[in-house]
């Protein structure tokens, strides 16, 4: 994985997620899950072009059930923006770099 995306789990979501000082985009996947898998790129690149504004984090879903199941996760890939230690929007399903982007802009 890259430097510019962090992993986290249900230990570290509060401190890495809730109490960050930028926005935290986390994408809930699963290593079975092939959106899941063609979104990864985009959200490299994302996590770049946003370095500094902005932090990508990534739960695995079969290794941490508390966090998903608080945030009542049914569907992976599942992108939810935290500011400011809540929850301000989501979005469920792949999308594209100009989609993902256009989501930032508009929530972040």
């Amino acid at each position: 994985m890259s430097e510019n995306i962090q992993h986290v789990t249900d230990a570290t979501f509060e401190p890495e997620v809730l109490k960050s000082g930028v926005p935290v985009l986390v994408d809930y996947w699963a290593e079975w899950c092939g959106p899941c898998k063609s979104i990864a790129p985009i959200l490299e690149e994302v996590a770049r072009e946003y370095d500094g504004r902005l932090k990508i984090a990534k739960l695995n879903v079969d290794d941490n059930a508390e966090v998903p199941r608080r945030y009542n996760i049914r569907g992976i890939p599942t992108l939810m923006l935290f500011k400011n230690g809540n929850m301000e929007a989501f979005k469920v399903g792949a999308m594209s770099k100009s989609q993902l982007t256009a989501f930032l802009e508009t929530n972040i």
